[in-house]
């Protein structure tokens, strides 16, 4: 099968044992040295491409509104000016609680010049959250000299239930606050200059807040050096986009280091266009992205996997659509999640009805703590779970822990720490530096490192059942998943000390109501249709009969109503279900999924 493949690095990976057994693997491609800070990346495009354009989004009319390099450039030294005329700076850094905007980057941009830590916050803890709790926890700790939000309505609750400790508010739109548009137009002196020439590799540019499985948030401290390290790594493994500046057409948030870093970074980087998608992968929101698919060619697409499940049925049922999204597609990459092999397979196939032959697949890993690029497969593979390998720069230890192998990292890409909580930090490195990452992986070849890690789950995840035997939680939540597609959105696995194992899961809404023939279905009408309940029935039979072992077989599951709570911390930074949190909740479902005389909402999947 013929896959077209842009210019890519050869994987070239040493490996070395440790005394405690650990396996070292490291590139031996040498990492080429990289910008001071982020701000000289916008400097040089503002000066090389100043027509280009740079960002774009949807205006009222719905028509897209274009900045150029060199208009962001300009605009980004008048905020930068006005940052610097309010004293703002490492220990008064910029609050952000929008989403992702040209107003948000240009803030970003602004504070990169001016040496400003820039703290974006998920709009969901000040939109859908009933307390503002992590908001407030956030302000708290970052005690910033500026909170900025896109508008005063949707923003109201918070900003009258949140002390943020005398901070000045801006808006782009509404009254009683600095207007956004003063910043932009403060004329820049001397003082940018000499402040974009203060900051180094060791200055802070983010904090990124990731909740994990903790209560509240962790506030990891991202440097310049950090980013731009990280970058130069993308860019000598990826070197099709130093001849191809990449266009992209993306709606991961900025608050996460997937869209914040990874994506937006390398359009800083490689001075390449980012479309601002507004869509997101559910049923309300997925056709603003179609739309923009429809009118953009990206020449790399990012998503994770429950974007692709949303994404797939308009691509293969819509040409056009099909035509153009295809149309200068270099790469197709997936992050966040593991992505089930049927997502994978369909992927091939629209790829293959657009243009002939399927587009290459790739992925990768790491944290918010890496920056995040950790590892990736820059070689070709044939199926979802393969990370790759090491990137130029970073070094990963496999440590046995329990019966896996933990990942653990080195490199200038690595996190200092968590803002304030020097007792965390601590506890987050081993005592010869690594940064214990939780994550598990082993080699997909034992005898070749070149051919790549596999991720292999977390490793406090995984459990016992009272017989003994281990469950893989990842591995399993993955297999289930596919096997119910495109049913389930997601899942948690259920077992630990008891005779089986079952799921709680959550529907994909636009899935359940095809199958259960209610195209305005409630999703509480949905989780107890007996087409949907027949449907996972059907299919969890299927796959136990060809994983018929305790530990791999589903024999329950419950579909649960509830979305995952933002405010109980089901959510995890990397776009899952947080198996801790969850169970610990929702343990009245954990309950009645193992109960001698299961219910009627339970389905039994012998």
């Amino acid at each position: 099968m013929t896959i077209v493949q842009p210019a890519l690095a050869p994987p070239r990976i040493k490996t070395r044992t440790e005394p405690d057994g650990s396996l070292v693997l490291r590139s031996e491609i040498e990492l080429e040295p990289s910008e001071a800070s982020l701000g000289l990346l916008l400097r040089h495009w503002a000066r090389e491409a100043p027509d280009r354009v740079f960002l774009a989004e949807r205006g009222p009319d719905g028509e897209w509104i274009e900045l150029t390099w060199g208009e962001a450039g300009r605009k980004a030294n008048g905020v930068a000016q006005a940052l610097l005329d309010r004293d703002l700076g490492p220990t008064r850094p910029l609050m952000i609680l929008s989403g992702n905007g040209i107003d948000h980057a240009l803030l970003t941009l602004g504070a990169f010049l001016a040496g400003v830590p820039v703290v974006p916050v998920s709009p969901a803890y000040s939109l859908m959250s009933q307390d503002f709790g992590k908001v407030k926890h956030i302000a708290a700790l970052v005690k910033p000299g500026l909170v900025y939000a896109a508008a005063a309505g949707p923003f109201e609750g918070v900003l009258s239930a949140v002390d943020f400790g005398g901070a000045e508010l801006v808006l782009a739109g509404g009254n009683g606050a600095t207007h956004f548009s003063d910043l932009v137009e403060t004329a820049p002196t001397m003082a940018v200059e000499d402040a974009l020439r203060a900051v180094g590799p060791d200055s802070v540019a983010k904090i990124l807040f990731t909740s994990g499985s903790t209560a509240m948030p962790k506030g990891v401290i991202n440097t310049h050096g950090m980013l731009c390290a990280n970058q130069q790594s993308l860019a000598q493994i990826w070197p099709f986009t130093r001849d191809t500046p990449p266009v992209l057409v993306d709606w991961l948030p900025w608050n996460h280091t997937f869209g914040g870093n990874h994506n937006f970074n390398l359009i800083l980087k490689r001075g390449g266009t980012l479309y601002i998608d507004a869509g997101r992968p559910a049923p309300p929101l997925i056709p603003i992205t179609v739309k923009n698919l429809t009118e953009i060619a990206p020449t790399i697409y990012f998503n994770v996997p429950a974007g692709y499940g949303a994404l797939l049925p308009f691509l293969e049922r819509d040409e056009a659509l099909r035509a153009k999204f295809f149309e200068r597609l270099d790469l197709i990459f997936y992050a966040a999640a593991a992505l089930p092999q049927d997502l994978w397979t369909r992927l091939e196939n629209v790829a293959r009805e657009a243009r002939g032959e399927p587009v290459m697949m790739t992925s990768s890993w790491g944290l918010t703590e890496t920056s995040p690029l950790a590892t990736a497969a820059h070689f070709p593979i044939d199926r979802a779970g393969v990370i790759g390998v090491p990137v130029p720069g970073v070094e990963i230890k496999l440590t046995p822990v329990e019966d896996k192998l933990e990942m653990r990292v080195k490199g200038p890409n690595v996190t200092p720490g968590y803002l304030g909580q020097p007792d965390l930090t601590a506890k987050a490195f081993d005592a010869d530096g690594w940064y214990r990452t939780g994550d598990a992986g082993k080699l997909e070849d034992p005898e070749d490192a070149n051919k790549g890690l596999v991720f292999d789950g977390r490793v406090v995840e995984d459990f016992k059942l009272m017989t003994g035997t281990f469950v893989s939680v990842g591995n399993l939540r993955v297999k289930a998943l596919a096997a119910a597609s495109p049913l389930l959105m997601d899942a948690v696995v259920c077992g630990e000390g008891r005779d089986y194992v079952g799921l709680l899961a959550w529907l994909n809404l636009g899935a359940a109501r095809e199958i259960a023939g209610q195209p305005d279905g409630e999703l509480e009408a949905l989780v107890e249709s007996e087409r949907v309940h027949a449907f996972v029935r059907e299919r969890m039979q299927a796959y136990n009969a060809e994983h018929p072992g305790s530990s791999t077989r589903v024999q329950r599951v419950v579909l649960l109503a509830e979305p995952p709570s933002l405010d109980a911390n089901e959510i995890t930074d990397k776009g899952y279900v947080n198996q801790r949190a969850a169970l610990q909740r929702r343990h009245a479902f954990v309950d009645g999924l193992f109960a001698e005389k299961p219910t009627a909402e339970v389905i039994v999947c012998p």
